[in-house]
């Protein structure tokens, strides 16, 4: 038994408009996934250094504004809320058998007593290993005198 073909070779011309469309949708989807969106947040520049070390531990992050402004789990914070939000942390991670390691990322701009009160109210907390967070330092920088 034979079927009838009724396919044929296309010999026309191609029609742009889902072609344009195709290519306007890719448009909106790589420019809204460029930089060239505005991301809202807090511009932190951490110092640079080389060759520090990190920890095993489990680790909780608060970050510090270079106003002086405590954000934890990407929310602005008093001393009391953070207080109160790292005794969980803390907890919690010993229900686990861990100890908690703070992390601090604080601008180069923030007054160390900022970063001290930090470290006092951690301590009050019960995480008993801070470390200060760096970033890796560019290969043409050198330290000043």
């Amino acid at each position: 038994m034979r079927f009838p073909r009724h396919a044929r070779i296309f010999k026309g011309q191609l029609d742009a408009a889902p072609f344009a469309g195709v290519f306007f949708l890719a448009l909106i989807f790589i420019t809204f996934s460029s930089h060239l969106v505005f991301t809202p947040g807090v511009r932190v520049d951490l110092p640079e250094a080389d060759g520090l070390p990190g920890t095993g531990n489990p680790t909780v992050s608060v970050v510090v504004a270079p106003s002086g402004q405590l954000y934890f789990e990407n929310q602005l914070l008093n001393e009391d809320e953070l207080k109160s939000r790292l005794r969980t942390a803390v907890e919690r991670a010993r229900g686990r058998g861990a100890q908690l390691t703070l992390v601090i990322l604080a601008d180069k701009l923030t007054p160390s007593d900022v970063t001290f009160r930090l470290a006092e109210l951690a301590r009050e907390a019960g995480i008993r290993e801070l470390l200060q967070a760096t970033k890796p330092r560019t290969s043409g920088a050198s330290l000043r005198p």
